[in-house]
């Protein structure tokens, strides 16, 4: 409730536009897109959300569309290859699968069906879990009070795999620790430190202890160099893992902060900072991407009100001219932190940046 109070202030008319388009409906009646396609082969590196947006305006529905098909018993064992047949059945879509069977023959009166390719996935982990392990969001203080790398006995500044390695004592001999680096200070968007955004670099473990208050840790898993400086986290990374969609709530709306690399402009499949926290919201929830264009102050000449010697009237004259949001874009929470989290990008109409707008789908 507290984050939510905050956030009030900097909303202002970006609500107004916001529930122009957003409309909260309980009803899960599937409603199929007009060009859904009547068959659709299987690829390879489709995911079931890729699917479900052939055929559905709300993805996250996907699980509605083969629920009463008993053709689909596990619509994660779908594989590339097979043919999904959209048909209606009882007033309701329903997608039926003709799978295309490769045979071998072990004998002359046995076949074996082989699957050349891994069932597909709802989302693309090959892309999302590179940052489930190698990327984390911390708390400023936390960060702070880390242990860090001091150096080795041939004055090195850069170390890699069996390297030996000097740093304070903060744990217990054959402990695992993770290398890890800032990457950036992740700040709201009126300037407030929401926590330390964290990469990577290596494993570590602490070897016997050799001097009273220092203790040796041995580098390895380097994914690049650690040097002189890099703190020591305690803890195993996490991993990926399927997880239950659900579209945001009306409560739940934020800002995109910031992403992973620094870009201007993003699109499908990158990795935003979004600013809620833990508490706020959950791995798995869908959420819709809104951009409000600037204010427009009307006269003789219109003009943007970012523009520089633009005059805005303190009398509600009519002249201000505020834009509704609209939706560029569909994206996931899959990582969540103490006041930030995670989400990858899974539609976009239109370039997504800092500044935009996210809540209900």
């Amino acid at each position: 409730m507290k984050r939510m109070l905050k956030h009030l202030s900097k909303w202002g008319t970006a609500i107004a536009g916001l529930l122009f388009l957003c409309h909260a409906s309980l009803a899960l009646a599937l409603e199929l897109k007009p060009d859904a396609p009547a068959r659709y082969t299987v690829k390879k590196n489709d995911t079931l959300w890729d699917i479900a947006g052939l055929f559905l305006d709300k993805p996250w529905l996907w699980p509605e569309l083969w629920r009463n098909n008993t053709q689909i018993l596990n619509p994660h064992l779908i594989y590339p290859g097979d043919v999904l047949v959209l048909k209606i059945v009882n007033g309701e879509p329903v997608l039926e699968m003709v799978r295309q069977k490769t045979q071998v023959a072990l004998s002359p009166n046995a076949t074996r069906t082989v699957k050349p390719y891994e069932p597909i996935s709802v989302l693309p982990w090959s892309v999302i879990e590179p940052y489930i392990q190698h990327h984390e969001i911390l708390d400023v203080g936390q960060y702070e009070l880390l242990p860090h790398l001091l150096g080795d006995k041939n004055g090195s500044m850069r170390f890699v795999d069996e390297d030996l390695v000097m740093s304070r004592r903060n744990g217990r001999a054959k402990d695992q620790y993770r290398v890890i680096r800032m990457q950036s200070t992740i700040e709201d968007l009126e300037g407030n430190e929401l926590g330390v955004q964290i990469h990577h670099i290596a494993d570590a473990s602490m070897v016997e202890d050799r001097a009273e208050g220092e203790w040796l840790v041995r580098i390895a898993g380097s994914n690049s160099e650690a040097k002189r400086g890099d703190k020591l986290l305690f803890g195993q990374p996490k991993t990926a893992g399927d997880m239950e969609l659900k579209p945001a709530t009306a409560e739940q709306r934020a800002f995109v902060v910031g992403n992973l690399h620094q870009y201007e402009l993003l699109g499908k499949y990158d990795v935003v900072i979004v600013d809620l926290g833990a508490e706020e919201i959950e791995p798995g929830t869908v959420m819709g991407i809104y951009q409000q264009g600037p204010i427009i102050i009307d006269g003789e000449e219109p003009k943007y009100a970012t523009e520089s010697k633009v005059v805005i009237s303190v009398f509600d004259d009519g002249s201000t001219v505020h834009q509704p949001a609209l939706k560029v874009g569909e994206l996931i929470i899959f990582s969540t932190f103490t006041n930030a989290s995670y989400g990858i990008i899974t539609r976009a109409s239109d370039m997504v940046r800092t500044g935009n707008i996210v809540a209900q789908p």
